[in-house]
């Protein structure tokens, strides 16, 4: 059996020397070229494990090769930068470069490198995507953003993934680690907005023993620990700037120097972001470095909502009662009318709302089989049918009932009604008038019987609880 072919692309002659031999130690076959048109032949010719090009060549640029092949051809495609050139890595791996590694060469990441590209010329990336993608649905919008994922899959380019909260990023991030070359490297998943801000530099990158008050040990971080693999920076724009230039360089150089540390070390690691801001809006009002959202934001996936793929409604939710069921037991069912009253809804919070709304209707189903009342939807959130020019509607609160009066709020009166044009005098006052009024015709409705309350309401029982308290609202002693 041949050993895989790699191709070197450089002008420099001295450079492609180095190159060749080292590969060449790694049991691999070379071919060199000195030119544009000299590479063109040879990838005509033959078929490589990877191209590696210069970004700069006597009759072209390396891009050109990088669309060429990229566009042609599941070869991975890796280019060789100038030092402090990050741009243009940057515009490599939009073009489709598969990595890349900066001059002077450090023939560690090379080889890091060139073993990734053998992976994924092995089929590794296609085995992981053969075992089955966590993003279940069948419709249209999941089709696409699958096969967008195996593509992406392939690169060693960092991803910024935006969606609303709930639709799925983490998911989506876990997929593309799964069917990479990386899949067998740990991935390390971050909220940036839970991190406190003093320990955000000991978080990411480490510490020594005796850095700092409390550090008794040496300790990794979170690159160190995703060394290798896939570190998913979740929520990064809630990072402060300070932790922002740190994150940069580190993304760029490819090094982290852990706290009270001399020396920097190397780690290889995939960026991929997350977050549900609009990056670029949070980038014009200053609050996220522009050179930092480029450097994240090389390709990006848009994950669609769950309002724009309700035919997918009938595989998640049996997905998620499957999980809910457990093992061994009995597998949660949907009465009839309950898919038509999940589609009527507008699922603000996503996929994670969906889940939310079943774990709570099966508390309450008998049998485990969920029936419409069971769902507790809130009817503000249903999607309302097209309706011919309806006129303005005044919320206004409908009175107490006496029992209930006397019950929830002996000394508070009824929200007055307001007409389109008057404002309440005081806001907070109003809308705690409106919410006792709300809380305690949910009471007397359901007999002061907290559990049926809350779920009428759309809240937990705790919620309610501490509602009633904040308002004095009172059960009747009888």
């Amino acid at each position: 059996m041949s050993s895989p072919r790699i191709l070197v692309v450089d002008d420099e002659a001295d450079l492609r020397e180095l190159l060749e031999i080292t590969l060449l130690k790694m049991g691999l076959d070379v071919d060199s070229a000195a030119t544009l048109r000299e590479a063109r032949r040879f990838v005509d010719e033959n078929a490589y494990a990877l191209v590696l090009t210069d970004m700069r060549l006597p009759d072209g640029l390396g891009l050109e090769l990088v669309r060429e092949v990229s566009s042609t051809t599941r070869t991975p495609i890796a280019v060789i930068t100038a030092f402090g050139s990050a741009e243009n890595a940057v515009v490599a791996l939009k073009a489709g470069a598969f990595d890349y590694v900066s001059k002077p060469v450090v023939l560690d990441e090379l080889r890091v490198m060139v073993r990734s590209a053998l992976k994924l010329s092995d089929g590794g990336a296609d085995g992981a995507q053969a075992t089955g993608s966590r993003l279940i649905g069948n419709s249209q919008a999941m089709q696409a953003l699958r096969a967008q994922i195996g593509r992406l899959a392939r690169s060693m380019a960092p991803i910024a993934i935006t969606g609303e909260s709930g639709a799925g990023k983490e998911l989506a991030a876990r997929e593309i680690h799964a069917q990479s070359s990386r899949a067998a490297k740990p991935f390390v998943a971050v909220n940036c907005g839970a991190i406190p801000e003093n320990l955000m530099e000991s978080e990411f990158f480490g510490h020594r023993k005796g850095a700092f008050t409390g550090a008794g040990e040496e300790r990794d971080g979170f690159f160190q620990a995703a060394n290798g693999g896939t570190l998913m920076l979740d929520e990064v724009a809630d990072l402060p700037l300070a932790m922002q230039v740190k994150l940069l360089r580190a993304i760029q150089e490819r090094r982290v120097r852990k706290i009270g540390a001399t020396n920097e070390e190397p780690v290889d690691v995939r960026i991929i972001s997350a977050t549900h801001k609009d990056l670029a809006k949070c980038v014009e009002t200053g609050v996220f470095r522009q050179d930092l959202f480029y450097r994240l934001n090389v390709i990006e996936l848009t994950l669609p909502p769950l309002r724009e793929r309700l035919d997918d409604l009938p595989v998640l939710a049996n997905g998620i009662l499957a999980r809910l069921g457990g093992p061994g037991a009995a597998h949660p069912s949907l009465g009839p009318g309950v898919l038509d009253a999940l589609r009527a809804y507008s699922f603000p919070g996503n996929v994670r709302e969906l889940e939310n709304v079943l774990e709570r209707a099966l508390a309450f189903a008998n049998d485990g089989v969920i029936e419409v009342g069971d769902l507790s939807l809130k009817a503000a959130r249903l999607v309302e049918t097209a309706r011919p020019d309806p006129a303005p509607v005044v919320a206004v609160a409908p009175p107490l009932p006496a029992a209930a009066e006397s019950a929830a709020a002996p000394s508070a009166a009824a929200p007055p009604a307001l007409g389109p044009a008057v404002l309440p005098s005081n806001l907070p006052e109003y809308l705690e008038q409106v919410e006792r009024d709300i809380i305690g015709r949910a009471l007397q409705q359901t007999q002061f019987n907290r559990t049926r309350t809350a779920s009428l309401l759309g809240i937990s029982v705790r919620q309610l609880r501490y509602q009633m308290q904040k308002l004095d609202i009172q059960a009747p002693e009888n």
